[in-house]
């Protein structure tokens, strides 16, 4: 559900430093928001502090969120916590794969040209043409 940014109540926050959310605002405008902010029925934010500060840098008048209703403050701080604390960042290794293939992905060309000059190779080698 669509909610206006304005509308949104930010309560006292775990997290104090929202760093540099230069990086997560260019995701923003390029992909839009993949997961949506977290509220309760009072529009108060429990999850996407940083989610909804580039999304007001950015300009948005509204954002998507989910609403939750767990009735309970201890819930809804639990879950900001949850939030925050079970994400796992990709290894070293599955970041170089994922960017090996999307190079592969946006350069098709060059691994295209490299078959060719292979199966040309071969062609003149067994003498087909």
């Amino acid at each position: 559900m669509q909610i206006p940014i304005t509308e949104i109540v930010i309560k006292r926050r775990i997290r104090q430093d929202l760093g540099d959310i230069s990086k997560l605002m260019e995701s923003l405008k390029a992909y839009g928001l993949m997961n949506p902010i977290l509220i309760n029925s009072s529009r108060e934010l429990i999850a996407g502090r940083r989610r909804l500060e580039a999304a007001q840098r950015l300009g948005w008048k509204s954002i998507e969120a989910h609403i939750v209703d767990s009735g309970s403050e201890v819930d809804e701080l639990e879950m900001e916590i949850d939030e925050n604390l079970h994400r796992r960042n990709l290894s070293a290794v599955e970041l170089a794969e994922g960017m090996s293939r999307l190079e592969r992905l946006k350069n098709p060309g060059f691994f295209r040209k490299i078959f060719i000059a292979i199966a040309s190779f071969f062609r003149r080698l067994f003498g087909r043409r």
